[in-house]
């Protein structure tokens, strides 16, 4: 049998490492959680050992893997504060976590701002309302897209502080890393879309509307309506460009089946 090249084993290492990452992504593997014993990583994964510790050390160098003598590996804990951890940057690296994160965010956010309307007081309000003053700012100076999502994140985050609930905003901030990516994609994606531009100012209009005016349900709806519209806007965006992709192989493939020209 003629053993496997330099380039081989690497292109084996990364397939393991994604399997593993994927495992880590659907939850089977957990942060802190220790990996199975090698023996059983291999059967699961239909891989040899060789194969498996490759993999494992390349998600070692990642920091997505810990090792410890005498101890094994395990995943790697989440940092409280998510600053600079490897497991948010894997999170955040793979879009079909972006849903994920909207629905999280539309559960929070929404609350967080039925909240802000009920208890902010009237400093909290002047902050909201120079955080979405700075936005509009950001919108008429044509800022990069990374400015201008730290803007939006710190609007949405205010409204949230004004929630006077600790644990929703600690919560909130330790996602800080995963928030900034969510609101990235949304600026990056629909912004230069005239109409989805506007909804998408008409929706940070109205929720800061209902918020600096005391008004705790439409204050929740609009903040649901707003994360559930750049979900749903993102996905048919995906699906349009599935479609462009699927009929330009229709249509190379017909060119494909074309009789030669005549010299």
């Amino acid at each position: 049998m003629t053993a496997a090249g330099p380039g081989r084993s690497r292109q084996l290492a990364d397939v393991v490492a994604e399997r593993i990452e994927r495992m880590i992504l659907d939850g089977v593997l957990k942060p802190g959680q220790p990996l199975l014993s090698e023996r059983r990583m291999c059967k699961k994964l239909g891989v040899s050992r060789t194969a498996l510790r490759e993999g494992l050390k390349v998600l070692r160098g990642r920091g997505i893997i810990e090792t410890a003598h005498g101890k094994g590996s395990q995943v790697s804990a989440m940092a409280p504060d998510g600053g600079g951890n490897p497991l948010m940057h894997l999170y955040s690296a793979h879009p079909r976590t972006l849903y994920d994160l909207l629905e999280v965010r539309a559960l929070l956010e929404g609350e967080s701002a039925r909240l802000a309307a009920l208890r902010g007081t009237e400093a909290d309000f002047i902050l909201i309302s120079r955080r979405y003053q700075a936005l509009i700012d950001a919108q008429r100076l044509g800022v990069d897209a990374e400015a201008h999502a730290r803007v939006d994140h710190a609007f949405h985050l205010a409204i949230c502080e004004a929630s006077h609930n600790p644990v929703l905003v600690q919560t909130l901030r330790s996602l800080t890393d995963l928030l900034l990516s969510s609101v990235f994609a949304s600026l990056s994606n629909l912004y230069h879309r005239a109409e989805r531009k506007r909804q998408l100012d008409r929706q940070h209009a109205r929720l800061h509307h209902a918020v600096t005016s005391r008004l705790p349900e439409q204050a929740r709806r609009a903040a649901i309506e707003h994360l559930t519209s750049i979900s749903d806007n993102l996905r048919e965006i995906e699906q349009e460009e599935q479609r462009l992709v699927r009929a330009t192989m229709r249509l190379e493939g017909l060119d494909a089946l074309d009789p030669p020209a005549d010299d």
